[in-house]
């Protein structure tokens, strides 16, 4: 299984992006989830897009349609303790069996009928609020910039830590997946390598409980 994107939910209304800017990163397009109650910023890299994610309406995310998606919950990680991360896997024929239970979201921002399929994780809170879109096989976003100043490009490996003990179904479907890997730690935090590691670097962001390895 491949990540087709990272969200990470933020209370800042998405400053702490101008941090990823300023590490050597451009930025790309930027939406509002229409119904939803979130808007967002967004780096695209060859392989994956990493969007940092707010609430642009409060009531909306909170509305009927909305809440039972448990995206609220992530939305409030400060209070609720739940991760802030959301986990968007690709697409494809293998990964239907994951999702053979997942709870189907219809978002007003897309055509009746095109539904999203969530795996909330609401019992298991520290992992991340991991989803898939309709969509066939990971997009081309030909149009967004993907040339960085620091010079990363392909994401190689994601790793999510976690704090509690999990039940093995969730994590039976990674025991044999090289670039997305779950490891029990004593803190919820994302780990994203570039390019395996080629210049050395590391750079944290504490807030955004986020560690790139380059």
């Amino acid at each position: 299984m491949d990540a087709d994107h990272i969200f990470i939910f933020t209370d800042d209304n998405g400053k702490i992006a101008d941090e990823l800017v300023k590490f050597g990163l451009k930025e790309g397009s930027n939406r509002i989830h229409v119904g939803q109650g979130t808007a967002n910023r967004k780096f695209y890299f060859d392989n994956f897009f990493l969007e940092i994610l707010w609430v642009h309406n409060e009531n909306e995310i909170k509305s009927e349609t909305v809440k039972p998606t448990g995206l609220w919950q992530r939305a409030d990680f400060k209070t609720s303790k739940f991760s802030p991360f959301g986990l968007c896997i690709v697409n494809t024929n293998e990964t239907d069996q994951f999702f053979e239970n997942a709870f189907k979201y219809q978002p007003d921002y897309f055509p009746q009928g095109l539904t999203i399929d969530i795996l909330k994780n609401e019992n298991q809170p520290r992992l991340p609020w991991t989803f898939r879109l309709p969509f066939k096989g990971q997009k081309k976003n030909i149009n967004e910039p993907t040339k960085h100043k620091n010079g990363i490009s392909l994401l190689t490996k994601t790793t999510f830590e976690y704090q509690e003990k999990i039940e093995a179904t969730f994590l039976n479907f990674f025991e044999r997946e090289k670039n997305i890997e779950f490891k029990k730690s004593d803190r919820t935090w994302l780990n994203l390598t570039f390019d395996n590691g080629k210049q050395g670097l590391t750079t944290e962001f504490g807030t955004l409980k986020l560690t790139i390895h380059y």
